[in-house]
């Protein structure tokens, strides 16, 4: 398939703090000599000198309709995030163009920073760094990992990295998929519809499933009720997919020990929420996924979809348009 004009809209702010830089370019005119490459930051400079590109490369947040429905060559919309929110609307949906977003590269950073939310809450890290800043030398009983047992809900690619990071740290590790496919860093596997087996038995309860409607407020009061007194919840996915009010009630009335936030319902959080002052949970700004070799994986990766897309091949990590994932 010839491929002429490719076109990348994306702006770097302090919520994404990365950047396409020109070697980024150069990797996509390496792989199609000749081709055109378009760089904007708003949706404006695209309108309308742009409007004959092939590929649109973006963000899985932003809506950009106008473009994406007047440009009548558009044949593909790729997002260099693994969420694409902003382009799951009727308006793109529709559009006879393939949609793909980037997957796989997530599991790295995301892991890691899930094995220092574990193992902060474990060490007591919060308490004692409060004790730092009021200069207070007080010990407190710490836990470790042996013998703990992590439940991930959602084993995509992320969630088997996260798995393999707690089975090396000793735990036990069970999980939810979709289609159970058999996971050598598993001890359990489970389809969606048993994910009571699963926050029953884990003490610390991970969310990496991707927003869908199916999946909002999938944890809410009653899932809740189901795990320890003890349990701490992880979320590295998207905060919609908790109940936020079912978990602050949760965390006041004693249902489950404690949280680790990388995302919320509203980010940035607001400042009247309750979460803020509570000693058990740590709040990061959606920072799991931040690498320095981000956007390196990320177009290696549309790089290796585009020889895939000239060549009338199958593109990697394609939308399933009924699905929105």
């Amino acid at each position: 398939m010839e491929i002429k004009k490719i076109a990348i809209l994306f702006q770097s702010t302090n919520k994404v703090p990365i950047e396409f830089e020109e070697r980024h370019l150069d990797m996509i005119r390496q792989t199609v000599p000749g081709v055109n490459v378009v760089r904007a930051y708003t949706e404006s400079e695209l309108l309308p000198g742009d409007l004959d590109a092939d590929v649109l490369i973006t963000w899985g947040q932003y809506s950009p309709v106008e473009f994406c429905t007047k440009a009548t060559n558009l044949k593909w919309i790729h997002a260099v995030s693994a969420g694409i929110e902003g382009l799951t609307i009727p308006e793109i949906m529709s559009l006879d163009a393939v949609m793909s977003n980037t997957k796989g590269i997530h599991g790295i950073p995301m892991a890691e920073h899930t094995m220092a939310l574990i193992l902060a809450s474990l060490r007591q890290l919060p308490v004692l760094l409060k004790q730092q800043q009021e200069k207070v030398w007080l010990k407190h009983k710490p836990d470790e990992t042996q013998g703990k047992t992590v439940g991930i809900i959602g084993l995509g690619s992320i969630g088997e990295e996260v798995a393999k990071k707690c089975k090396l740290f000793g735990m036990k590790v069970v999980a939810t998929k979709r289609t159970p496919v058999a996971c050598e860093w598993v001890d359990e596997l489970y389809p969606d519809h048993q994910l009571d087996k699963l926050l029953c038995q884990a003490d610390f309860v991970v969310v990496v499933v991707p927003l869908t409607p199916e999946t909002t407020k999938l944890i809410g009061e009653k899932e809740f009720k189901l795990m320890k007194k003890t349990a701490y919840i992880i979320n590295i996915a998207r905060g919609k997919v908790i109940d936020e009010k079912a978990l602050v009630k949760a965390l006041q009335d004693g249902d489950i020990g404690g949280a680790g936030l990388d995302c919320v319902e509203d980010e940035p959080l607001p400042q009247d929420s309750p979460l803020w002052d509570m000693p058990n949970v740590i709040i990061t700004p959606h920072t799991a996924a931040d690498s320095p070799f981000y956007m390196d994986r990320a177009m290696n990766q549309f790089c290796e979809s585009l020889k895939k897309f000239i060549n009338n091949q199958d593109i990697l990590n394609k939308i399933n348009k009924n699905k929105g994932y």
